[in-house]
């Protein structure tokens, strides 16, 4: 009776090898298709946050202020999740950070108030999160606007009573949106030609700081969007290869044209 033959040591080499190249491309097109669900499900919660924010000025007649990562006491009692205000309906001491984020006292400022606008994909804590679960952030204009029928008191956006008694005129005065860090200063862009949205134009800001999160990204592009002042940057994706480094952050605005349709449209305004 002639023995059965088995398999060469080689013969079993190329078939492992070639089941690992299948395998190996089958767990690259998973993870590609969760990268893509994870960015377009980051694109609707902000563009949801965007029409959260509108609806809520139509009703309340003012933008919410943004929310802190920690529980405050003083000047009222704010929780997480819910927006960051004094008595007067202004955003908490009326600091700077208070409107455009960074950090106080290892507090993280500019965090969208998802509790104060009822949104739904919350974290523990009540903050709104991306699709990698990352805390939205949100951004307001907080300078005195400019060009207003009124006494241009500030803050204009945050507050119903001023907003309705400086009228439509007004135009924001602070936050500029750029196509990159490169030349930025605190206020400008540094030039026009670095600017996609000017300070006359954007209300609000909301951003996802992508997969790579609030501490995953190293390039100045992506600094700028954590750093507390008025000045943002946005713009295509880039890789950890490229010459500006690492950016996937997502984001979004609300100029003061839209704003005050909505709200004229709903019968808040004039």
């Amino acid at each position: 009776m002639q023995a059965s033959r088995g398999f060469s040591l080689v013969e079993l080499a190329v078939v492992l090898a070639i089941v690992g190249l299948l395998l190996g491309s089958l767990m690259y097109t998973l993870g590609a298709q969760v990268e893509q669900r994870n960015f377009d499900e980051t694109r609707r919660r902000v563009d949801l946050a965007r029409e959260a924010l509108l609806t809520f000025a139509a009703v309340n007649g003012r933008l919410p202020c943004p929310a802190r990562s920690a529980a405050t006491t003083a000047p009222i009692a704010t929780e997480p999740g819910y927006e960051a205000r004094n008595a007067s309906w202004d955003c908490i001491s009326d600091s700077i950070t208070d409107y455009y984020g960074g950090t106080n006292g290892g507090v993280t400022l500019g965090l969208l108030p998802a509790r104060t606008l009822g949104l739904q994909n919350v974290d523990a804590a009540g903050f709104a999160t991306d699709g990698w679960g990352n805390r939205l952030r949100y951004a307001v204009s907080g300078l005195t606007p400019t060009n207003c029928s009124g006494s241009s008191t500030t803050p204009h956006f945050t507050n119903k009573d001023n907003l309705k008694a400086n009228g439509i005129t007004c135009q924001p005065n602070d936050l500029v949106v750029c196509k990159s860090a490169t030349g930025i200063t605190s206020t400008t862009c540094g030039g026009a030609a670095n600017q996609i949205m000017s300070q006359n134009l954007v209300t609000a800001i909301v951003f996802s700081t992508g997969k790579n999160g609030a501490t995953g990204g190293t390039s100045a592009d992506e600094a700028a969007n954590l750093n507390g002042d008025r000045v943002f940057v946005y713009h295509t994706p880039t890789s950890s290869e490229s010459a500006s480094g690492e950016f996937d952050d997502l984001m979004t605005w609300i100029t003061h044209g839209e704003l005050y349709g909505r709200m004229i449209a709903a019968g808040t305004l004039p």
